[in-house]
């Protein structure tokens, strides 16, 4: 049993693995956060994305009268579904940027923007997408330079540039931060909106990355007009309200965790199939040290991860827990990929076809890897926010 789980989250977690391997889209397990490559696996995602908020093991947090737990609400339940999905390798379900903007919502919206949207989401229907980062404003947020200027009628003139945009094609609205008051410090005088992503002077780009797919997207906002009723919240308090949604993604460090336990185990059946010389590379003695230190490293992550988890939970949650734990998952992430391509020595280089090792699985996840390094924080940024926040170190 895990450190914090009871008898009764154990029975909950059988569930829901059972759950998952039965409803799991038989879509081509990828590396990281994967957008649908065509329609037809977006709508296989759309409806998994229903089934898990049919079944009550997604969008939990949620107040009861809009489909959530309420006060039985339990964080350990988010971190179950999220460890079951990653062990079976599983997609994650299309609405993550969907779940950020309904619990803005739900703590900043009006009644008829929880109508229009809430439903919508839970169905599995209506696709968010999170326009938040920009080219020059990524690990420091607040730096963004995307205008919105308020127009006579009480709408808003949007224009500016987004970018790392997670299923911004496929996307049926953004959760837009755009700078309301140029003249406020940087972390003021955002505005947080709903916008249409249909409407007139919104471009939509595609990012092909070393992947070979497009998971990212960069989105050109070209005086797009939205109304008042776009409007999450108050004006120029954007910086707060995003802030809270992005509260809620505490769970998903967990699954972080999982994911590196399983490329743990495939690294050792990768040594033990693999050679070098005239043996297998799991028999060489250099091998197995370096698979005990990566394997001991990931227990130690997910020692941290529940750590953290479990003073969340308390109320208790310290600045730097959540640095601590991305920072040491995107770095383990690119050491273990990276060593399962030295194993696969000269095989390493092929990514498709009957050559491939494990179907171009490392490969897959060696290039992804350096986007965890980057995405939600560098690693630079989590060490000077671990440095300042939690070492109290100068700046």
């Amino acid at each position: 049993m895990k450190y914090g789980m009871t008898a009764e989250l154990e029975d909950y977690r059988r569930q829901v693995r059972d759950f998952v391997e039965r409803k799991a889209p038989p879509i081509a397990p990828k590396a990281g956060v994967r957008s649908a490559e065509n329609a037809d696996e977006l709508a296989l995602l759309k409806t998994w994305t229903r089934d898990l908020f049919a079944a009550g093991h997604y969008g939990g947090s949620w107040p009861a009268e809009y489909g959530g737990d309420g006060p039985g609400y339990r964080l350990e339940r988010d971190v179950i579904l999220g460890e079951e999905i990653a062990r079976r390798r599983a997609p994650a379900p299309v609405q993550g940027a969907a779940n950020l903007v309904a619990h803005a919502l739900i703590d900043f919206g009006t009644d008829a923007q929880k109508s229009a949207y809430l439903p919508g989401i839970r169905s599995g229907e209506l696709i968010f997408c999170q326009l938040f980062s920009e080219p020059g404003a990524g690990s420091d947020l607040a730096s963004l330079r995307t205008k919105a200027i308020r127009q006579d009628d009480g709408g808003f003139r949007i224009s500016g540039q987004k970018v790392w945009t997670t299923n911004g094609q496929w996307a049926d609205y953004g959760y837009l931060l755009a700078r309301t008051c140029p003249e406020a410090p940087k972390h003021k005088g955002i505005s947080a909106f709903i916008i249409d992503m249909r409407s007139p002077g919104v471009d939509v780009r595609p990012l092909r990355e070393m992947t070979g797919t497009a998971d990212f997207n960069e989105v050109f906002l070209d005086d797009v007009l939205v109304s008042a009723d776009a409007l999450i919240g108050t004006v120029d308090d954007g910086w707060r309200i995003a802030n809270s949604s992005l509260g809620h993604e505490r769970a998903g460090v967990a699954s972080n965790a999982v994911r590196l336990q399983r490329n743990i185990e495939a690294l050792y059946e990768l040594a033990g199939t693999v050679r070098r010389g005239d043996r297998f590379a799991l028999d060489d003695d250099a091998v197995r040290d370096r698979l005990g230190e990566l394997a001991a490293s990931v227990d130690a992550l997910s020692a941290l991860v529940y750590a953290s988890l479990t003073r969340a939970s308390r109320g208790e949650q310290r600045p730097h827990d959540a640095p601590m734990t991305k920072l040491m998952f995107s770095e383990l992430g690119v050491e273990i990929a990276a060593f399962a391509l030295e194993l696969c020595g000269e095989a390493g280089v092929v990514t498709g076809g009957a050559c491939a090792v494990d179907n171009g699985r490392w490969q897959d996840e060696f290039l992804y890897a350096r986007a965890y390094t980057i995405a939600g924080g560098s690693s630079e940024i989590m060490r000077n926010i671990i440095a300042e926040r939690g070492l109290g170190l100068p700046r």
